[in-house]
């Protein structure tokens, strides 16, 4: 997988760890390989994992190597972007973004 710098990769067997368990608000973008708008995410996520550090963490699920997280969360388009707050999903967006957008949308759960 195409890591965004600066973003960790979760997989089925660390999301609970990482995502579900985590202090922080949690970005989740389930990406693909595969999938060009979500290589287009890499530099905003980088730079919003930057700009956040210490309020938000992002990071990157790969759906092709982590089916159980993936189904479990109903994810079908590539990139899906969730947000969790106190290992509970409150807030989803589907689809590649600016990052002003992405900024302006994660608002609310910050």
């Amino acid at each position: 997988m195409i890591r965004a710098a600066g973003v960790t990769e979760v997989t089925d067997a660390d999301f609970e760890t990482e995502v579900i368990g985590a202090d922080l608000p949690v970005l989740v973008e389930f990406t693909a390989d595969w999938c060009p708008p979500c290589r287009q995410m890499g530099p905003v996520l980088t730079d919003l994992a930057a700009e956040e550090e210490g309020r938000l963490k992002v990071v990157q699920l790969d759906v092709d190597t982590n089916p159980a997280t993936t189904n479990a969360y109903k994810v079908l388009s590539m990139p899906t972007f969730m947000v969790f707050r106190g290992g509970e999903p409150v807030k989803a967006m589907v689809g590649a973004r600016p990052k002003r957008r992405l900024r302006e949308e994660l608002s609310d759960v910050l």
